[in-house]
């Protein structure tokens, strides 16, 4: 019987060359910025929602919480409570951030309105601090609050936040107290009213039926003084 040979591939041959490494593509869009903590992504704003906002300082610029820093935010935030459709509602200064809690139309009306805001802060602030610069972040944060729950728990975070981290820090605090670095003696929505502030209040009405009765109505009542963030 014949013999069939088995027919192999024939060796390939190296002449030495290599094909190029690949490159890694580069990035494509607008570079992160320094210092400004938050990515830039589309801002989710609509007028019936109101809004957690969150500033923050740059590094080097003197922490917030004191009368004379607080007193320029306070006039800033006078200025700024009803501007180009958007409110601030409620808001509170801690060391290196600013919280609020704003309504808006959309989010062009939403980015003049910080545009404005942080304006006033940065040239109050580097004429106290005698320097020039920027003085809060490039960016900010945003997150829309839909629901009763969602406005309530934001209430507390912002009215309350100082409160959580000066017990943190080990302090006994009254069960009436309120942060004077906010708007906690202008917010209407206490259990218990404290006595309500001769000055014009720095804040503007709400008009979202969110965040003027929808809260209390939906959501588990009025504050109590003593409530604290979960978070």
């Amino acid at each position: 019987m014949r013999r069939v040979e088995e027919k192999t591939a024939p060796a390939q041959l190296d002449f030495g060359f290599r094909p190029p490494a690949r490159r890694r593509r580069r990035r494509l869009g607008r570079p992160p910025k320094r210092d400004s903590g938050v990515p830039h992504l589309p801002r989710s704003v609509h007028a019936r929602f109101p809004l957690h906002v969150t500033l923050r300082v740059r590094q080097r610029v003197w922490q917030l919480r004191s009368r004379r820093c607080y007193r320029i935010i306070q006039k800033a935030l006078f200025a700024a409570r009803d501007r180009f459709d958007t409110r601030v509602a409620q808001f509170s200064v801690q060391h290196n951030h600013i919280h609020l809690i704003v309504e808006s139309r959309d989010p062009r009306a939403l980015a003049r309105a910080v545009q404005g805001l942080s304006i006033r802060v940065a040239k109050g602030l580097n004429r106290l601090m005698d320097r020039k610069g920027a003085v809060l972040a490039d960016r900010y944060h945003s997150r829309p609050l839909r629901t009763p729950t969602e406005v309530r728990r934001a209430l507390v975070y912002v009215l309350g936040n100082a409160r959580k981290h000066l017990a943190s820090l080990g302090y006994k605090l009254s069960p009436s107290y309120m942060d004077e670095y906010s708007s906690a003696a202008w917010f209407t929505g206490w259990s218990v009213p404290p006595p309500r502030p001769a000055a014009e209040p720095p804040v503007a009405p709400a008009r979202t039926w969110l965040l003027t009765t929808g809260w209390r109505d939906k959501a588990g009542g009025p504050l109590r003084r003593d409530e604290m963030p979960d978070t």
